[in-house]
């Protein structure tokens, strides 16, 4: 299977934030955020297997900042560990004032997905390689998040 760069998995998606994704305080509700971040991670790690993606796991999600009505959440995702069969995406938020500009990070996830055949039996994945050292670092990062997952299985 030929390996794939790091960089052709990643994926942006953004949102306006609207009242109906807000709590009765005005902030996004964090759940709304997690689909998100669910959906940004899945459409990275489908680009890099070219195939369906389950999710199997979310690592902690801390939210920094709240996420309020009327931002630009803007969510990034990239392959940052590739096994047999499973992949690992971090997605990192920002939310934006539109009027002002100021963007503040409110979070970064990192979620393991399983490739699968139409048939929903897992398909081995492509190996992922870095192009540069941050990438390299990267890759490193996610090699231990997922032998510190399976020690704790």
């Amino acid at each position: 299977m030929e390996p794939r760069p790091l960089s052709a998995s990643r994926v942006t998606l953004a949102q306006f934030m609207q009242p109906e994704h807000a709590n009765a305080l005005g902030n996004v509700h964090g759940g709304w955020i997690m689909k998100l971040v669910d959906e940004c991670g899945a459409l990275a790690c489908m680009r890099h297997a070219r195939s369906r993606v389950v999710t199997v796991v979310m690592d902690s999600m801390t939210f920094r900042q709240p996420i309020k009505v009327g931002d630009l959440v803007t969510l990034t995702s990239r392959v940052t560990y590739t096994g047999r069969t499973s992949i690992e995406a971090e997605v990192r938020v920002e939310a934006e004032n539109p009027i002002t500009g100021e963007r503040t990070h409110t979070n970064t996830a990192y979620l393991v997905y399983v490739a699968l055949d139409e048939h929903g039996e897992r398909v081995p994945v492509p190996p992922v390689f870095a192009q540069t050292p941050e990438e390299e670092a990267a890759l490193e990062a996610g090699k231990k998040r997922q032998h510190q997952r399976l020690q704790q299985n």
